[in-house]
């Protein structure tokens, strides 16, 4: 009856839920493009690579943040078993751009099939995996199911549970303690996560405390740097001009670094502070906000690295493009992290932190919460209680590179120190996995 329930509830809640996608289709370009994979429709040449010899793991990474563990975690299976093949699902398209770009034969990238049974099982059929690994906190329970039903292995890894998920899941735990011991292993983050897992009805000897694989991010790849700073010299950066770059911001957030810039820029006339959204497509906004300060600017979709040198130095650029943070992380001397300030969640610290970076966040950092107690502890990044105090904290960075170089050398042995959990779920994969 559960089942049954949930099989008529998801087509519903999909259908309403459709005209949301079309104005994301609408509104994004490229959303449309292999919308049909949702329903696991594959045109010939993509089942032409899911027909190769060998089944492959399936790994579900919801967006962009799951997809950087995943990546990782592919990256150490490889390592083990180098004839491994992998399917890539992710359900947002900024996450399955990223993923084509990153992703090539014989592995394949596809949109995540919606949850219904008929849909699922073609997929199942279609892909054929040896094991379905799910990233951080996925429960697709017609996936687990069937997989479940054709002998298919399920793990979760990077397991975590937030306290906001966790009192959602609570309320349907008469679905939870059914589901999830259909799952072969959980590797959680934390004894938290686990904790919240057995009360969800999770067997206890299934989970295993392996960290938080998002702490094994290796280094930003020497070309994106070398290009990010080719830039930014291009737009008039010397040596001793400092670069602060916002990262994965959202709204509200580019406000208050614009309105910080233009306090800073006369103690500091060399600063240029680079915004990078967490959504591209937030461009026209975010231009209104630097256009409103009266603030001259670069768009990075309007400058390719073949322009010319502009005419007049920029306060501000804008990189309203994927795939380019990380380089403009290893060539920033100050960032700071968005999602955190007028937004609750906030986006992964752990990328600059690795390359020695000096980080601030805003206050709200659940999404990270495990992440959030070792950076505090470490003594690794500052984190700002509102915006006033954002500024105060930037501003006495900015004053104090020595401080900066202290806080930056934290963030990197934190990262440093805490590796080895994507080493631990790899192990465990392979033990459950079919054989081909």
């Amino acid at each position: 009856m559960i089942w049954w329930l949930y099989n008529l509830l998801f087509p519903i809640a999909f259908a309403f839920l459709l005209p949301h996608f079309i104005w994301r289709m609408l509104r994004r370009g490229g959303y449309a493009r292999d919308f049909t994979q949702r329903f696991a429709w594959y045109n010939a040449a993509t089942a032409e690579l899911l027909a190769a010899p060998g089944r492959p793991i399936w790994i579900q990474a919801v967006s962009v943040g799951e997809l950087a563990v995943a990546f990782s975690f592919m990256d150490e299976l490889r390592r083990r078993a180098p004839n491994l093949r992998f399917v890539l699902t992710t359900n947002t398209s900024t996450g399955h751009a990223l993923a084509l770009k990153k992703i090539h034969a014989p592995d394949v990238t596809l949109y995540f099939p919606m949850d219904v049974p008929g849909v699922v099982t073609r997929a199942l059929r279609r892909i054929r995996p040896s094991a379905v690994v799910l990233i951080e906190n996925e429960m697709w329970p017609n996936l687990i199911r069937y997989s479940r039903k054709r002998g298919i292995p399920v793990l979760l890894v990077n397991g975590r549970i937030s306290a906001h998920s966790f009192k959602g899941y609570r309320k349907l735990r008469f679905i939870t303690r059914r589901l999830l011991p259909r799952l072969n292993g959980f590797c959680v983050q934390s004894e938290v996560d686990r904790d919240r897992l057995l009360t969800l009805g999770a067997p206890p000897e299934r989970v295993e405390i392996a960290g938080s694989a998002k702490y094994d991010i290796g280094p930003t790849a020497p070309t994106a740097e070398a290009r990010a700073s080719a830039l930014l010299a291009k737009l008039g950066v010397k040596p001793g001009h400092p670069v602060l770059v916002g990262g994965s911001t959202w709204a509200g957030e580019e406000a208050a670094l614009l309105d910080f810039y233009q306090t800073a820029k006369t103690a500091h006339p060399g600063l240029l502070l680079v915004l990078v959204p967490r959504h591209a497509e937030r461009r026209e906004e975010v231009l209104d906000e630097i256009r409103r300060r009266g603030l001259h600017y670069v768009q990075r979709s309007q400058f390719p690295d073949d322009a010319p040198v502009p005419e007049q130095r920029p306060d501000v650029l804008l990189v309203d493009t994927t795939g380019e943070l990380r380089g403009f992380y290893a060539a920033a001397d100050l960032i700071f992290v968005g999602k955190s300030l007028t937004q609750t969640g906030g986006q992964n610290p752990i990328e600059p932190a690795r390359d020695g970076k000096p980080v601030v966040v805003g206050p709200h950092m659940e999404n990270f919460a495990v992440i959030a107690d070792d950076f505090t502890a470490a003594g690794a990044w500052r984190q700002a209680r509102d915006t006033a105090d954002l500024h105060r904290i930037l501003l006495e960075l900015l004053d104090d590179p020595a401080a900066r170089n202290r806080l930056g050398r934290a963030a990197a042995d934190l990262v440093a120190n805490r590796a080895g959990a994507t080493r631990r779920m790899a192990e465990r994969v392979l033990a459950e996995r079919l054989p081909d």
